[in-house]
């Protein structure tokens, strides 16, 4: 696994089979170092969209990936150390201010939201038929990657890799039309 071919270039195969082989231990790890399920989920998502994009450049994949989950834990433990939940304090002072407030967007905001909205189902559609259903389960229905697993028969690390992909054709296409940038 992982082995260079002949050229000296690794195989994607290498890659799947990291994902077949690694996804369960580095979630247990990432759950044991964040306490959450889902932010376990996005740093190995992430660990392995990190590889693939340096694969060449890494002689040791699974160190390397072990290291990197754990230094991405340790960056999310520290910054939602930072972050401080707001409690809005309730006084007398702060009523007609609060109410002051217009929770309408203005119409040049309405409209551009919605032709972000137009140009982001544009996008999906270009996007396969799998993508498009990850991208449902996850994102419409809210599924956890374990639970998306359980629907469509692929690994969990799969699904990330797949999710992560699509996402990402996603943002180029806005990117191109110059929704996002």
């Amino acid at each position: 696994m992982g082995q260079p071919d002949e050229a000296g270039a690794r195989s994607p195969e290498a890659i799947e089979e990291l994902f077949d082989d690694l996804e369960s231990p580095l979630l247990g790890y990432a759950l044991r170092l964040t306490g959450e399920r889902e932010v376990a989920e996005d740093l190995v998502q992430e660990a392995f969209m990190k590889l693939h994009a340096q694969f060449e450049e890494v002689r040791e994949p699974r160190r390397w990936l072990y290291r990197t989950v754990h230094n991405l834990a340790l960056n999310y433990r520290r910054d939602s150390a930072k972050l401080l939940p707001l409690q809005p304090q309730r006084d007398e002072a702060d009523a007609p201010a609060a109410e002051a407030a217009d929770p309408l967007p203005l119409p040049d905001e309405q409209i551009a939201r919605l032709e972000g909205i137009g140009l982001v189902r544009l996008s999906l559609a270009a996007l396969d038929d799998r993508s498009r259903e990850l991208i449902r389960l996850k994102f419409h229905e809210d599924l956890s990657y374990a639970q998306i697993s359980e629907r469509t028969g692929l690994k969990t690390g799969h699904i990330g890799y797949l999710l992560h992909h699509a996402l990402k054709a996603i943002a180029a296409e806005l990117a191109k039309t110059g929704v996002v940038s």
